[in-house]
């Protein structure tokens, strides 16, 4: 089995990155999905382990953001798309349904002393209103550097109703392609702070993670929805004739226990799965 990933690593490329896994031989099943970058490392694993499940079937991923792997669903680009936001009213002809949770947590540089801000001071500093680090009560003396998303991406349009209220980003927030890319330019800079998915924020990214409205953006408070920005992976399909391969993978992720184990390894947090089977007598 073979799983590469293409600008998603280090700095991450702006083009479009595919993902690849599964069996190379002829006879092989190929899915070709679209969407959301945050959940690529979450994809990774679970494309993996679903090879021990159905060894035939092959998946080419393109990871080329939400909003855009659904428009791919709707014009038949794609079999199925991952999105990181709920549906909205251009999703017609498409089915979502949930897969796990995930959380949308703002990250700031390890060197700046602040460490939790509310909803609305985050609005604030993504609408412009806040530009100085000072008046958030950090040690950091340059303004803020604020690091978002493009429009195509799920997590912009989960952000923009979630903490925007419905209002645009400011024009001083640098959008970026890729959610690692905003996690690589938060850690390269003292004043930044950004929106970034659980797996591209852990401490090994080179950031630190905040605490919004009291919660933290970690596994407990995501799992009983405490926290302020959790949210779902959502798997979309045609809501006519879905792919009955795309159908049957999909429901393995919700609900298998070994699914289950690969979500909670790979940094996600599992919703529907089934608990451990009891040991045969």
């Amino acid at each position: 089995m073979r799983i590469s990933r293409a600008g998603l690593v280090g700095a991450l490329a702006a083009s479009a990155a595919t993902l690849v896994a599964g069996p190379t031989a002829a006879n092989a099943a190929t899915l070709f999905g679209s969407g959301s970058s945050a959940s690529v490392p979450y994809l990774e694993a679970l494309f993996k382990e679903y090879r021990k499940v159905a060894p035939s079937v092959r998946f080419v991923f393109t990871a080329n953001n939400g909003n855009a792997g659904a428009k791919d669903v709707q014009t038949g680009k794609s079999q199925f798309a991952i999105q990181t936001r709920p549906p909205v009213a251009s999703d017609s002809g498409l089915s979502y349904s949930k897969l796990f949770l995930d959380g949308l947590c703002v990250a700031v540089n390890p060197s700046n002393s602040v460490s939790a801000l509310t909803i609305a001071q985050v609005r604030d500093v993504f609408l412009g209103t806040v530009t100085e680090w000072s008046a958030l009560g950090s040690n950091v003396s340059a303004p803020i550097s604020a690091f978002g998303r493009f429009s195509t991406a799920g997590l912009y349009t989960f952000f923009q109703s979630a903490v925007l209220e419905g209002q645009t980003q400011a024009t001083n927030v640098t959008a970026l392609d890729k959610d690692g890319e905003v996690s690589v330019a938060v850690s390269r800079n003292q004043a930044g702070i950004g929106y970034v998915g659980l797996a591209n924020s852990k401490p090994s990214n080179g950031v630190k993670r905040l605490r919004l409205n009291g919660q933290p953006c970690d596994a407990t408070a995501i799992k009983t929805l405490r926290y302020p920005l959790s949210r779902y992976a959502w798997l979309v399909l045609p809501a006519r004739r879905p792919n009955r391969l795309a159908t049957a993978f999909g429901d393995w992720v919700r609900t298998s226990y070994a699914a289950g184990r690969v979500i909670d390894k790979a940094g996600a947090v599992p919703a529907f799965n089934a608990k451990k089977p009891p040991r045969k007598k």
